[in-house]
């Protein structure tokens, strides 16, 4: 189920929709513009509709899809860890080898 044609539905609230991450795109964070959502419209003297914003807005955010938390940890960092690890040893082992030799 989308979003109709709300009352609240403006461009200003369609941006804090994404910079909140309530639809999908962005991690909730605040996202600074030089030319914030609307302003374009706004300057060339036609303002974007209440209905379009709310048509935009309904294909932005989806009020039945709950989005996932992003997962907080080092994800795919651990082949990095590894292979550091590895790189490491071999370093080391090649350093013991010359020592000995």
């Amino acid at each position: 189920m989308s979003v109709g044609a709300a009352p609240g539905s403006t461009t200003e609230r369609l941006r804090a929709d994404i910079d909140t991450g309530r639809t999908g795109d962005k991690v909730a964070a605040s996202d600074p513009a030089a030319a914030p959502l609307g302003t374009d419209d706004e300057a060339a003297g036609r303002p974007a509709s209440k209905h379009s914003v709310a048509r935009a807005r309904g294909n932005e955010v989806k009020m039945d899809e709950p989005h996932e938390a992003h997962e907080r940890g080092i994800g795919s960092a651990w082949i990095l860890i590894g292979f550091v690890a590895l790189l490491s040893l071999a370093v080391l082992g090649w350093g013991v080898i010359k020592v000995l030799s």
